[in-house]
């Protein structure tokens, strides 16, 4: 039985594994972002549609990546149960499938909020996934305002 196990949780990381390093197009990737091949991606597709913001709120952001040290027990799944991709954003407060922007460091980039964090984090701090841990760790600490857009 743990050998069934084994091989199921070694096939669900290589799944999400292809799911990085074959990112799927997102909303998120539409928009503005410092990662290269990421524009020069996004400036060949039409623009998605315009989320107006709902409400703006001043939180506290810091980010995270895929290591044992910084998530759980299944580093490349979310709390919603997908699979971690650019464009992830981890709160407690929001639901899941809630769409934010983070103007002063993203512009028109959109987030979605698929994770969660420790619960001693709060509801008003955010985390943002990014696919290498030095990634993660040059973002830093940052307290930003950030705008709740509507679905």
């Amino acid at each position: 039985m743990n050998t069934i196990k084994t091989i199921f949780a070694v096939i669900l990381v290589v799944i999400c594994l292809l799911g990085v390093a074959l990112p799927r197009a997102t909303n998120a990737d539409f928009a503005s972002t410092t990662n290269a091949s990421y524009v020069a991606k996004s400036a060949n597709v039409a623009k998605t549609k315009a989320y107006p913001a709902v409400k703006t709120i001043n939180v506290v952001i810091t980010a995270y990546s895929s290591t044992p040290d910084q998530t759980d027990d299944s580093p490349f799944i979310t709390a919603s149960n997908k699979c971690v991709r650019d464009g992830i954003i981890a709160n407690n407060m929001l639901p899941f499938g809630t769409k934010v922007r983070i103007p002063s460091l993203y512009g028109n980039k959109v987030f979605v909020v698929e994770d969660r964090m420790n619960q001693r984090m709060g509801n008003y701090r955010f985390d943002i996934w990014f696919p290498e841990r030095s990634q993660a760790i040059n973002f830093g600490v940052k307290s930003v305002e950030i705008e709740v857009l509507e679905s």
